[in-house]
């Protein structure tokens, strides 16, 4: 069992940046890869992007390719997303889970097994 909390988000303008951190509890954080989704009003979640268990490895999705940077510390249970030049289509809830499956599953939600409760990010033009 894996909880996941997010943390970070907030209003900000386009061009900015924010950190989103997520906190995991269990004794098995660093066995599950970690992934980060996105949900616009009336969209659907998204993928942004995942990392390895031992953070050796990471995708993202083209929309965030070059901007965002995701990162973990298995030290701690944390998992991070650094998101620099903030455009407005980023505005979404944002939520970080946890993954059992092997990279190919990391790419769609149904991949993950825990998720957070996620974290509101909104970008003013």
């Amino acid at each position: 069992q894996v909880q996941l909390v997010e943390s970070g988000g907030g209003l900000v303008q386009a061009g900015g940046s924010l950190r989103l951190s997520c906190a995991a509890s269990g004794r098995t954080f660093s066995s599950y890869a970690m992934g980060w989704f996105r949900q616009a009003p009336g969209k659907e979640r998204e993928f942004v992007a995942a990392i390895s268990w031992s953070g050796s490895s990471t995708y993202y999705a083209d929309s965030v390719k070059g901007r965002f940077t995701t990162s973990r510390d298995n030290a701690k249970n944390m998992v991070y997303l650094q998101m620099n030049s903030l455009k407005p289509e980023d505005t979404a809830v944002y939520y970080c889970a946890a993954s059992s499956t092997g990279p190919t599953g990391w790419g769609r939600s149904h991949g993950y097994d825990y998720w957070g409760q996620g974290t509101q990010v909104t970008v003013s033009s």
